[in-house]
């Protein structure tokens, strides 16, 4: 998914003739505290809630020009660069150029969380495995024949390094829910299994909710 393609229609843009109290208002109106700022179609960079704050409302937003700051990504860059810029600079709009800086518009955050959500497959059905190895034990190609050999498969597979640990670790989502057996494969190979989340661990917690209830019955 491309940054354009999730460009929201109802994220306003400001102008230099307007004022700190009608930006104000339309960031209240559409529950967000960054807009973009454009001189007719070229972006000229963001504006926050605390800035204009901070100056009498009726101030004109060319006034405020030194206060922009500029984060930007461009229509064909990948949807996870905005989320970075999202997170690095603590925004609620990344704004949407072209080459020419031409502003197409901005993408809010609940509609960057959402493409991250569908984009971590967190609605799909299925378990999760969570490893922590040294960086030289891991191997995808092993991981991926010991759980086909459990007649399931990987849809998605994340890393991260840990630099306090020094430890890699790795997030599997599994295609089936039921994944015992996938877990006891991986411990008989010897992986730090540090979490997984699955049909049995579900089926688990009810068996022993249900085993302490007759425990409490019996007294």
């Amino acid at each position: 998914m491309f940054a354009g393609e999730l460009i929201s229609r109802n994220i306003p843009t400001l102008h230099l003739d307007d004022n700190a109290g009608k930006a104000l208002q339309e960031m209240n109106d559409f529950h967000v505290c960054h807009l973009p700022v454009a001189d007719e179609d070229k972006y000229l960079g963001l504006i926050s809630e605390d800035d204009l704050l901070d100056n009498d409302e009726n101030v004109t937003i060319e006034s405020l020009k030194g206060v922009f700051i500029a984060p930007f990504v461009l229509e064909n860059d990948f949807f996870l660069l905005a989320v970075k810029r999202a997170k690095d600079f603590h925004l609620s709009v990344v704004p949407v150029i072209t080459e020419q800086y031409e502003l197409l518009g901005a993408i809010g955050e609940d509609d960057l969380f959402r493409q991250l959500a569908f984009f971590a497959g967190i609605d799909e059905q299925g378990g999760v495995i969570i490893l922590e190895m040294e960086k030289n034990d891991f191997s995808a190609g092993e991981l991926n024949r010991l759980i086909e050999s459990n007649d399931a498969y990987i849809t998605q597979l994340n890393s991260f390094f840990n630099t306090t640990s020094q430890l890699l670790t790795i997030t599997l989502r599994i295609n089936k829910a039921e994944i015992s057996d996938i877990v006891a494969t991986l411990q008989r190979h010897e992986y730090n299994i540090k979490y997984y989340y699955g049909e049995e661990l579900y089926q688990n917690e009810l068996q022993n909710n249900f085993a302490h209830l007759m425990n409490y019955l019996n007294i």
